[in-house]
């Protein structure tokens, strides 16, 4: 049994940790058009910066489990916090399109590692607790998104324009993270690995019909996530915003979008079913949708304010999923890894289809559609897995 100073210092850690699972993806955002333009490239490869990203954070997935196994948790959260901090901190370093893709192979991989590990963690060290520590899990997460966002912009203009050094100066949390998880060491922290007799009771994912009803889930809202921070700055910019502004209008939505983190699984917990609410913010997102369709400054700007209820709501939602369905931390590993393996493959594969689609139609309003489509396809999905899956 921890004590309450250690379970707040690993409170602590859990949210500084989380505050670096965004920054190194959803700061190109601002920086799309101006790294795009300075390297001559489309669309879809600029867009690269963000897919292969996301991408590894699903292919790399089941590294968590084995590196926790083989090497143990506290070295497994150094090493991938230590790759963060160098693959961001490159990008001040080089400005080749190549390097910079490899930059992004380096934060996928760390990001994909340590986000089914913090998962087991706590449902390990706060079985009583989930929800709540979920919704800082995610606060962290919507932080670091919200920092990034609004900040990238201001890094640039302060810098005399230099995109490399508004993306790399996010490597900076990283250090702070693994300070942070340095003063965790004191209080010996691990996660069980599941038994092979633990494994054959235990239902397998890959077999298990809701385990894939949440990693279809997962899927759709991670790739409604990264193509509206991704695209979201470019649409408004269309639409005659300055770059300034329309950073500033993303991080009013990425407030709006932590509140939710937070707030949002904590109430889920009042209710039997999570149905009504599931539905109610994805119909939220389908309102915002048609605000942002009119490209008229008041609404557009409503619009995206109300994006940030869905953006918040429906990650805390996802995670609690396996949480809910597994009886143990090692179980909860595993669920997690096989969702965050599949929904990130296809958080990354939809984004670069938008950014082929724009490539050929020049057209931001089929950009909105594709959102309009994602959530849709959630809606069909929410009436399936809204229901509490929480056991008895």
């Amino acid at each position: 049994m921890r004590s309450k100073t250690s379970q707040f210092i690993l409170l602590l850690a859990i949210f500084i940790v989380a505050l670096n699972l965004r920054p190194a993806i959803t700061s190109i955002g601002p920086m799309l058009d101006i790294v795009r333009e300075d390297l001559a490239l489309s669309n879809t490869q600029v867009s690269l910066l963000t897919v292969i990203p996301v991408i590894c954070m699903g292919v790399f997935a089941m590294l968590a489990p084995i590196l926790n196994q083989s090497i143990g948790l506290h070295k497994t959260m150094y090493l991938m916090l230590l790759v963060l901090a160098i693959a961001t901190g490159l990008r001040f370093v080089v400005s080749s399109f190549t390097y910079l893709l490899l930059t992004a192979l380096g934060v996928g991989i760390a990001i994909a590692v340590i986000g089914p590990l913090l998962s087991a963690l706590i449902k390990q060290y706060f079985p009583h607790h989930v929800a709540v520590v979920v919704g800082i899990y995610s606060f962290g997460m919507g932080m670091g998104a919200t920092l990034s966002t609004g900040l990238t912009a201001v890094f640039y203009e302060a810098s005399d324009s230099s995109y490399a050094f508004a993306l790399a100066i996010w490597s900076v949390l990283a250090i702070v993270g693994i300070i942070a998880w340095k003063i965790t060491a004191s209080h010996p922290l691990e996660v069980k690995q599941a038994t092979e007799l633990a494994i054959k009771k235990g239902e397998n994912p890959w077999r298990s019909r809701t385990a894939w009803s949440f990693l279809l889930f997962f899927g759709l809202q991670s790739a409604l996530f990264f193509s509206i921070l991704t695209w979201l700055v470019p649409i408004a910019v269309t639409n005659g915003m300055t770059l300034l502004h329309a950073g500033t209008l993303l991080s009013m939505m990425t407030i709006v979008q932590i509140v939710m983190n937070i707030g949002f699984p904590i109430l889920l917990q009042r209710f039997a079913s999570r149905t009504p609410a599931l539905v109610g913010i994805l119909l939220i997102g389908m309102l915002s949708i048609a605000f942002m369709w009119t490209a008229q400054p008041i609404l557009f700007a409503v619009g995206v304010l109300l994006m940030g209820f869905p953006l918040g709501g429906l990650f805390p939602i996802a995670l609690l999923m396996p949480m809910d369905a597994t009886d143990t931390a090692e179980e909860t590993n595993t669920w997690t890894a096989m969702m965050q393996t599949g929904g990130f493959i296809m958080g990354g594969i939809l984004p670069l289809f938008i950014a082929m689609l724009y490539d050929y139609t020049a057209n931001h309003q089929v950009t909105l559609f594709v959102f309009l489509l994602l959530f849709v396809a959630m809606l069909v999905l929410a009436l399936r897995i809204g229901k509490s899956t929480r056991k008895a």
